[in-house]
């Protein structure tokens, strides 16, 4: 697999993974009703991308209703998997979906809930700020480790809790990539651990537990502990702030990917659901942190 060095053609590719993902989730959150499960609607999810062609995925579908969606009394990552908890009248909804398309990965994470909702408008505002807080942290060349702690700060001066925390390996970012590997590696990628292809999860953890042993090996995750006391790594990486009501009754986020280079870092797309919305609202111009969808990456 093909992990940084990306030229602009193949960040289009990324970027064409990214929106058919969004798409995907949108369509389905507007054909949920008032009953259906989280194993349904992860179904529908996983239903509709196959009918678009797309057969291998990063992850499996996620869905989370209620106050699972701020990961309450979550423990075994097994309690990330989607249950039959039946979907309400106002409640959070958050979709995660990973697909690889033509052999490009992407991760993405989209918040909604089933009607009126003033918790998650509330959060949705602050992820926007979230949003430019990590670009400018990642331009600025700050240790991962850094912007992961003073994101946390953010987060709780206005009000609200980290859930990304909960996340295996407390990861607030992991890389993407070019799948370019054998039959037997797209074969073994239909196998899941813990919703997660078998070499993709091989791969992430394998190499993170390396790089928390071994001096100088890069993590291809992104959390606070001492392995990622570095600057930003060029590459691709799905970043996915999460964040709470302190009660834990309701969760948000968005997930999406930031291309870093050797000397930038840029949003890979602008024109994806969250930001549509903060714009629409009036919460978020995007006028002085876009992405650069212009540039022809020197290499990401």
């Amino acid at each position: 697999m093909k992990i940084d060095r990306f030229d602009f053609d193949e960040l289009q590719q990324f970027k064409a993974a990214q929106a058919t993902a969004y798409d995907v989730v949108r369509t389905v959150a507007r054909e949920m009703t008032a009953g259906m499960t989280e194993l349904q609607v992860a179904g529908r999810i996983g239903a509709e991308l196959e009918r678009r062609g797309v057969r291998d995925m990063f992850h499996q579908p996620f869905a989370w209703f209620g106050d699972r969606t701020a990961f309450r009394n979550f423990g075994p990552d097994t309690d990330f998997l989607p249950t039959d908890r039946c979907l309400e009248k106002g409640m959070p909804v958050i979709l995660d979906v990973a697909p690889i398309q033509d052999g490009y990965a992407c991760d993405i994470g989209y918040t909604t809930s089933l009607g009126r909702n003033d918790d998650v408008e509330a959060m949705q505002k602050v992820l926007m700020e979230c949003r430019d807080f990590i670009l400018a942290g990642a331009r600025a060349r700050k240790p991962f480790r850094q912007i992961y702690r003073e994101l946390d700060g953010l987060i709780a001066r206005h009000g609200f809790v980290n859930v990304h925390r909960i996340y295996p390996e407390r990861v607030l970012a992991h890389r993407v990539f070019r799948f370019g590997g054998s039959r037997a590696q797209q074969f073994l990628q239909r196998f899941r651990v813990l919703g997660f292809g078998l070499p993709t999860y091989v791969w992430l953890l394998g190499c993170a537990a390396l790089a928390r042993l071994v001096p100088g090996l890069q993590s291809p995750l992104w959390n606070d502990g001492p392995e990622c006391a570095h600057a930003p790594l060029p590459g691709v990486w799905a970043v996915e702030p999460h964040i709470a009501t302190p009660d834990y009754r309701a969760g948000a986020k968005w997930e999406e990917m930031l291309v870093i280079t050797d000397t930038d870092a840029y949003w890979l797309d602008d024109d994806v659901p969250h930001c549509r919305q903060a714009r629409r609202k009036g919460w978020w111009s995007g006028s002085a942190v876009n992405a650069r969808n212009d540039v022809v990456a020197e290499a990401a």
